[in-house]
């Protein structure tokens, strides 16, 4: 048997809910009319480094060395500037009036664009410094190592350009992918077979503004970190796939020490690099905690 509800009018089911109507108000309501409070001059006791927007989520273009060459990805972006301490607050609603005038422009988001976009952005703002950082999901096709079969792998990326007006700009780039460690104290004490894990491996690297930067950082650094770990890991394996690369990492032991300190050397070999940031962090197959080493050097 069909029931029928007799429901008020949606207006009456708001009112129900505990909605009110509008009251008329005495404020203005043109922008010109309104108050500036956040451009209120004063001695606001202190300057501010960075004031911002943070975990800005948007759809980005990005160039890659490896295939897909050219892809539409996510990034989350933290846009920064200085205010001086005779100002109360930043124009908040330009950061994101900037990005998105950006995006109408179909920007490929990439170092050099970066730098041009803190420049703007500290014009905009009317400070002398500002700062745009982004981190995106970056995939690449990566084959089986027999039977090479194709699959899509993917590494979070992570960029960062700060400028000031009389000192130019730092730029800092890096990494977080995946790979397999096999645990060399357990290869040397076990009567048969070791223990392995997933290693995180992140990097983050500053560019030496007098060096020659590389086509694509990123297969750069991945290759860095995956190279130096027990395997890689893959989005498609076969049994004489898993077979190679199980021999592999057996063939290539690696405490979470092992990985960063052979990670350090390429990367110390990289002229492009001036200084660096790594940290290996082990899922643990047989313990209840991760391992973790972290190392930063500067070549400068």
């Amino acid at each position: 048997m069909e029931h029928t509800l007799q429901l008020p009018e949606k207006q009456e089911r708001h009112r129900l809910f505990g909605s009110v109507e509008s009251v008329k108000g005495t404020k203005p309501t043109d922008k010109k009319s309104m108050k500036d409070i956040q451009n209120t001059p004063a001695d606001y006791l202190f300057d501010i480094d960075h004031v911002g927007i943070a975990n800005v989520s948007h759809p980005i273009r990005i160039k890659s060395a490896a295939k897909p060459f050219s892809q539409t990805t996510i990034g989350t972006f933290s846009l920064m500037t200085r205010l001086e301490r005779g100002r109360k607050g930043i124009n908040m609603s330009r950061l994101t009036e900037q990005l998105h005038r950006y995006h109408e422009n179909n920007w490929t988001v990439g170092l050099d664009a970066l730098k041009s976009f803190a420049k703007e952005l500290a014009a905009n703002m009317e400070q002398q410094s500002a700062s745009v950082s982004v981190s995106f999901p970056w995939y690449f096709e990566r084959r089986s190592p027999e039977l090479k079969l194709p699959g899509l792998m993917h590494a979070d990326v992570h960029m960062k350009v700060s400028y000031e007006e009389n000192g130019g700009c730092l730029e800092t780039v890096g990494i977080t992918c995946k790979a397999a460690t096999l645990c060399p104290c357990s290869k040397e004490i076990s009567e048969y077979s070791a223990h392995n894990q997933r290693g995180i491996i992140k990097i983050t690297a500053q560019i030496n503004d007098k060096a020659h930067l590389p086509e694509d950082f990123k297969t750069e650094l991945l290759a860095a970190a995956e190279t130096n770990a027990s395997a890689k890991l893959y989005p498609v394996l076969k049994r004489p796939d898993e077979k190679k690369v199980t021999e592999q990492a057996y063939e290539n032991p690696r405490f979470v020490e092992d990985v960063i300190r052979l990670t350090a050397a390429d990367l110390y070999e990289m002229d492009w690099i001036s200084a660096f940031e790594i940290e290996c962090r082990n899922e643990e197959s047989i313990h209840l905690h991760d391992a973790i080493a972290r190392l930063s050097y500067s070549k400068i």
